[in-house]
C-alpha cells in the first residue's frame, strides 16, 4: 500500500487527488496550512483509515514519520486574486517550499512531482506552447510572483534530480475547472458562472479576443496520475488544447446556465497572456493521455456546483 503526500492538499486539485489517490488504494498524508485552500474541500476524508490531514506551512522544515512513497507539491496560490494578495507567500512556497520537499523525497526515496504551470511561458510568442519553448515573461511585473516562483520551482526539481538523483516529474499545468473552485479566486470559470447564474453582467477583459484552453479536473487528475508513474523526468504539458476566446467562453457559460445576463469589458490586466494553448503531443506520446471531457459536458457536470453557491 503506497503512501502519498499532497501538500495543498485541501485545493481544488490537491483535494482531487486526495479523492483519486484514496480510491486506488494509497494511504494519503494531505499538507496544507488551508491559505487558500479549505477544509471543507476533504472534510469527506476525514476519519478515513487512509487519510490524514496536516495543518502545516511547508515552507518550513518537513517531518514525516514512517516511509513515504510519492510527494506531490501542488502548495501555492494558483489564481491572480491570490498571488497578487499574497506575493511573498507565493514566492516562498515556490522556492522554500519545493526546496524542503524536494528535501523529503530525497530524505525518503520518493518519487516527487512538480505542479507547475502554463504560466511559465508568460505571454507566449509561441504557439500553441510546447515544452520546449522558454517562454516570455517578466520578471519584475505583477504576475511574476507566480510565474517566476514556479519557474524556480522547476529549476530546482531538474537540480535535485540531476544532482541527487531524485525521481522528479514536472506537470505544467494548464487552465483547469471542476468543483471546489473557490468562488471568489479570481479566475474566469467561477467568475463567469457565479456572475451568470446570479444574473449579473459578464465582466470580460480587454475585447475578450485573448484565447485560453479549459480542461476539466478529472481529465487533469488521470493526466497526473500517469506522469506519477512515468520515467519521463523533463516538464509535461496536461491541459486541453481545444482553444476558445474568453467571449466565446463567455456566451458558453451564458448558454450553459441558460442566462439573461450581458457581458460588459473592462480594461485589461497587466502582462495578462494574449494566447493560451498547450501541444500535448509530448503527454500523447509518452502517457498516453489526453482529455476526454468535451467543454460543453464538462461546464453540466460543475453547474450544479456553481448553483449551490449562487444561492
Amino acid at each position: 500500500m503506497e503512501r502519498t503526500l499532497i501538500t495543498g492538499g485541501a485545493g481544488f486539485l490537491g483535494s482531487h487527488l486526495c479523492d483519486y489517490l484514496i480510491a486506488r488504494g494509497h494511504r494519503v498524508v494531505c499538507m496544507d496550512n488551508l491559505l487558500t485552500g479549505s477544509i471543507d474541500n476533504v472534510a469527506h476524508l476525514i476519519g478515513h483509515e487512509r487519510f490524514a490531514f496536516v495543518d502545516y506551512d511547508v515552507t518550513n522544515y518537513i517531518y514525516v514519520e514512517g516511509p513515504v512513497d510519492n510527494i506531490l507539491h501542488f502548495a501555492s496560490p494558483a489564481s491572480p486574486i491570490d498571488y497578487l494578495r499574497l506575493p511573498i507567500q507565493t514566492l516562498k512556497v515556490g522556492s522554500l517550499g519545493t526546496h524542503k520537499t524536494l528535501g523529503l523525497a530525497k530524505a525518503k526515496g520518493a518519487r516527487y512531482l512538480l505542479a507547475s504551470t502554463s504560466e511559465c511561458y508568460g505571454d507566449p510568442l509561441v504557439h500553441p506552447q510546447p515544452e520546449d519553448y522558454w517562454g516570455h515573461v517578466n520578471p519584475v511585473g505583477p504576475r511574476g510572483v507566480y510565474d517566476e516562483a514556479k519557474r524556480f520551482a522547476e529549476a530546482l526539481t531538474m537540480a535535485y534530480h540531476r544532482y541527487h538523483g531524485v525521481h522528479t516529474k514536472i506537470a505544467r499545468i494548464f487552465n483547469t475547472y471542476g468543483t471546489r473552485m473557490r468562488v471568489d479566486d479570481g479566475r474566469a470559470l467561477p467568475t463567469f458562472m457565479m456572475q451568470s447564474l446570479r444574473g449579473e453582467d459578464l465582466t470580460v477583459f480587454g475585447d475578450g479576443t485573448q484565447t485560453r484552453s479549459f480542461c476539466y479536473v478529472g481529465d487533469l487528475v488521470e493526466g497526473i496520475y500517469k506522469l506519477l508513474y512515468s520515467e519521463e523526468h523533463d516538464p509535461v504539458n496536461l491541459g486541453n488544447p481545444d482553444e476558445m476566446t474568453v467571449l466565446e467562453f463567455a456566451r458558453k457559460v451564458i448558454e450553459v446556465t441558460r442566462s439573461g445576463s450581458k457581458i460588459v469589458f473592462r480594461d485589461l490586466p497587466v502582462d495578462d497572456p494574449k494566447i493560451r494553448q498547450p501541444d500535448i503531443t509530448k503527454a500523447k506520446r509518452v502517457l498516453g493521455w489526453e482529455p476526454r471531457v468535451g467543454l460543453e459536458e464538462g461546464l453540466r457536470r460543475v453547474l450544479e456546483y456553481f448553483e449551490g453557491r449562487a444561492k
